[in-house]
């Protein structure tokens, strides 16, 4: 193994970058099956998920996940963070929200709002 792949097993150890570390068998006609738990922790078990592969010139081989969603924004599409975005378009439709030219003219209506007479 040369220099530079010890160095990057030891820099993604380190960092807490490593995740899974394992054989898989290529199976017939090319097949490589992740394990489930992988699979569940990178949502490759969503459908319309691929991995990415690429083929360095040093004979490494890198696979990434591709999902139709970026993981990053996979919590806006749950199913609760949706009915809250279809309650709050009900009440944008209905008229009752308060629409602010900027941040200042927020923070001006939530300090009115604090300091109004609650009776």
């Amino acid at each position: 193994m040369r220099l530079s792949r010890i160095a990057a097993l030891l820099l993604g150890w380190v960092s807490g970058r490593m995740g899974f570390r394992g054989y898989v068998a290529v199976q017939g006609r090319g097949v490589v099956a992740l394990p489930a738990d992988l699979r569940r922790r990178l949502l490759l078990d969503q459908p319309g998920a691929q991995v990415e592969i690429t083929e360095r010139t040093d004979g490494v081989l890198e696979l990434r996940p591709s999902l139709p969603i970026p993981a990053d924004q996979a919590w806006f599409w749950t199913e609760r963070w949706q009915e809250r975005e279809r309650e709050v378009d009900g009440l944008v439709s209905a008229g009752e929200v308060t629409l602010h030219a900027d941040g200042s003219a927020l923070l001006d209506h939530l300090e009115a709002l604090g300091t109004a007479d609650p009776s």
